[in-house]
């Protein structure tokens, strides 16, 4: 590494509800620990991935839904803390966990390092309304999209609407405890619209956008680190090959490509919102506008962040760590061609996406590399915990989520 990082400052992986296989956190506590930063982690019990990894000095075990008063949980990360010693640099890998430290960080900043931003910023970005009106607001193209507020409006909406829609939660914080849709919902008909709508109350809490046809779209991703003025200091552009569950879930298998006209347009909007930390975009370029339509903006790491790294050995979780610890963050070209692989959801998704013909024309024709979100020769129980808890539990999950799939020509939840 032509870097050193700050081995006095130790790293917290952050998240709060019931995910315990969450590669992006083993990714994390991997990152930093192999340049020697003592790392801890948040994990629901002392048995998951996260809480076996050989890089990771301790695990808290807290189980949390993310849905508790914020004070409580504010309370506990104080108190891990205090545990810990002396400051740490917390990596949320939730939206719960990135919206909490924002919008407490006077209470916070004594115990931990952690970017300075807008406290209301991160909750609006991660609101699905919040980010489209950021959107309208500087002309970041998005895909058309409404906000019932009754039955009535989504009648209004189906009279004139050009079918399929998708279907989203309006607030990512919903998901856990009242969501409207299991996921984003690829809706085929009228009919089918106006029969899930009578489930969802008087005050829908759901968005209704354009569907973006799989033959004329293609799914690209950003990862990047900016620092206290909105400058980026580690920027990354990639192409999702396959997700599951299908064109609309976690990425299962991605590619590094260049794109610069995509750069450039996360750093301008990054600028204009003034947001400082990771981020993790995903977008979905409509070729029959010739336009990238910002689909999730995520106020934290993504969990495929592994997957970028540049020339100096720098990923956008070296880079936060390097930039709050003083030091300066080594630039580099990103590894093009580079390929990431999630073990346990990557054979269902090609089995899908090779039923339904779709391919991704910028993903290269080989792979210069490749990065797996689980497996690795210096620390191989992660892999091995997975295995364990997946098999039965993953099984059922992956069966069910096919079956809803397969369903899904009149109402299918992607």
């Amino acid at each position: 590494m032509p870097f050193e990082a700050d081995r006095d400052v130790p790293g917290l992986i952050v998240k709060f509800g019931d995910y315990p296989l969450h590669h992006g956190g083993v990714g994390a506590i991997r990152s930093l620990g192999r340049l020697g930063v003592p790392m801890y982690a948040i994990t629901e019990d002392a048995y998951t991935p996260a809480a076996s990894s050989r890089y990771l000095k301790k695990a808290f075990v807290w189980p949390t839904t993310g849905a508790e008063d914020p004070c409580h949980l504010v309370e506990g990360l104080l108190r891990i803390g205090r545990r810990i010693g002396r400051p740490a640099v917390l990596v949320p890998t939730d939206e719960e966990a990135a919206v909490l430290i924002a919008e407490h960080q006077d209470e916070l900043a004594g115990s931990f390092l952690f970017p300075r931003v807008d406290p209301a910023l991160p909750r609006r970005l991660a609101s699905k309304q919040g980010l489209h009106e950021l959107c309208v607001e500087h002309g970041i193209a998005s895909p058309a999209s409404a906000f019932p507020e009754s039955y009535d409006d989504i009648v209004s909406f189906a009279d004139t609407a050009r079918f399929p829609v998708v279907a989203k939660n309006r607030e990512a914080f919903v998901r856990r405890t009242r969501p409207a849709v299991g996921g984003t919902t690829r809706i085929a008909t009228r009919e089918g619209l106006l029969a899930l709508a009578r489930d969802w109350g008087p005050r829908p809490g759901v968005i209704l956008q354009e569907y973006l046809p799989r033959e004329d779209a293609e799914d690209w991703i950003v990862h990047a680190c900016f620092d206290q003025d909105a400058s980026p200091v580690a920027m990354f552009t990639g192409v999702k090959v396959r997700s599951w569950p299908p064109h609309a879930g976690m990425t299962a298998n991605a590619y590094v490509v260049d794109n610069p006209e995509l750069t450039d347009l996360a750093a301008r909007f990054i600028k204009q919102i003034g947001y400082s930390g990771i981020i993790d975009l995903d977008l979905r370029f409509d070729r029959r506008d010739g336009q990238y339509k910002l689909l999730d903006f995520n106020p934290r790491m993504g969990a495929q962040f592994r997957l970028f790294e540049n020339e100096s050995g720098v990923d956008v979780v070296r880079a936060m760590h390097l930039n709050l610890t003083g030091r300066p963050v080594p630039e580099g070209e990103q590894r093009a061609g580079h390929r990431y692989i999630v073990e346990n959801i990557d054979l269902p998704a090609l089995l899908a996406y090779r039923r339904s013909g779709y391919t991704t024309p910028h993903a290269p024709a080989t792979a210069s590399g490749t990065e797996l979100a689980w497996l690795a020769g210096d620390d191989p129980l992660p892999f091995l915990t997975m295995l364990a808890r997946f098999v039965r539990p993953g099984a059922k999950h992956l069966y069910q989520l096919w079956r809803t799939n397969r369903r899904g020509s009149s109402t299918s939840t992607k």
